[in-house]
């Protein structure tokens, strides 16, 4: 008969024996290994760009020698961020681009929350038609669409308002009035369909077991939908609502094509585009401030409202 003790060295020697004695740890240069690729493309092109805006937004300008004299940067502490501050056309900007956020945003959540309802209904056909063709905006680029909808807006080609003035109404669509809700339109039409695929998904993971226990206590469809889906994708409303708030902030694509047609949109309608005519003059640093600010109140108004949504749910 074969010892047993004999045969212990050889599998406490093995790979296997030596993964017991480590308590069953990963190696660290497995772990570094699968991590490498999602660390380095994050620190080549997000910390290390951020370090720099913030870098630049420290520095200023110094000149030597009067008019005619040499310029050099200099460390400037603040004093960047305190001429954002006191910049009529930030404020402007961030006023406008507020009341956006306030319009839009609502707007577009709710129908693409009516969307997802829609589609997750078994009284709907030919659902993978219209998920495709709600989603499908969302493959257009912000550039591109903005451009479609520009011919769609100009009172000389577009056969949206020629329809219009037929029957009487005189439609403008680029006037100082309208130009920020015609941009509001685009994004609502770029960006519902993405909103409504992630609420449709939520939707999708709901067991069925609760819609049939709420059936059999007498709920129809409607209070189905309001009463059990709706709470339960909270989750995923708050996730889209994030979202939203940040690319609000980040607008940009579509009132810089519209104001190639619209003499209602300055080079500083919205904050990135102020941000965007500083650095074309040259005052990178004072683009940066701007910059660094944009995203300070980005984080502000996201983390709070998570913050808030999650109070409210006792979380």
């Amino acid at each position: 008969m074969t010892d047993i003790s004999t045969r212990v060295p050889h599998v406490m020697s093995s790979p296997g024996g030596r993964r017991r004695r480590n308590g069953g740890r990963p190696r660290v240069g497995t772990v570094a290994a699968f991590l490498t690729p999602f660390f380095l493309p994050f620190l080549l092109f997000y910390v290390v760009p951020v370090g720099y805006a913030l870098w630049q937004s420290l520095r200023v300008v110094r000149r030597t020698g009067g008019q005619y004299g040499t310029s050099y940067t200099a460390f400037g502490g603040f004093e960047q961020y305190a001429q954002v501050f006191q910049n009529t056309e930030f404020w402007a900007s961030i006023g406008r681009i507020g009341l956006f956020g306030i319009v839009q945003v609502p707007v577009m959540l709710f129908i693409a929350l009516i969307m997802a309802l829609l589609l997750d209904t078994p009284l709907l056909r030919l659902k993978a038609f219209f998920r495709i063709t709600a989603f499908m905006p969302y493959a257009v680029p912000g550039v591109i669409a903005a451009i479609m909808w520009s011919y769609l807006y100009s009172p000389q080609l577009s056969p949206v308002v020629d329809l219009l003035e037929g029957i009487g109404w005189q439609p403008d669509f680029l006037g100082p009035g309208a130009v920020l809700w015609s941009a509001a339109n685009v994004s609502t039409w770029l960006w519902t369909g993405y909103n409504m695929l992630i609420m449709y998904a939520a939707l999708q993971a709901i067991p069925q077991e609760l819609y049939e226990a709420a059936k059999l206590d007498g709920a129809g469809q409607w209070t189905i939908a309001w009463r059990i889906k709706v709470p339960i994708i909270a989750p995923a409303i708050v996730l889209t609502t994030v979202f939203s708030i940040i690319g609000t902030l980040q607008l940009y694509a579509e009132p810089a094509v519209l104001r190639q047609i619209s003499s209602n949109i300055s080079s500083t309608f919205t904050p990135n585009m102020l941000a965007y005519a500083v650095a074309s003059g040259n005052n990178y640093q004072q683009a940066a401030a701007i910059s660094v600010v944009i995203a300070v109140i980005t984080f502000v108004l996201s983390f709070g409202f998570m913050r808030l949504t999650s109070k409210k749910a006792g979380l």
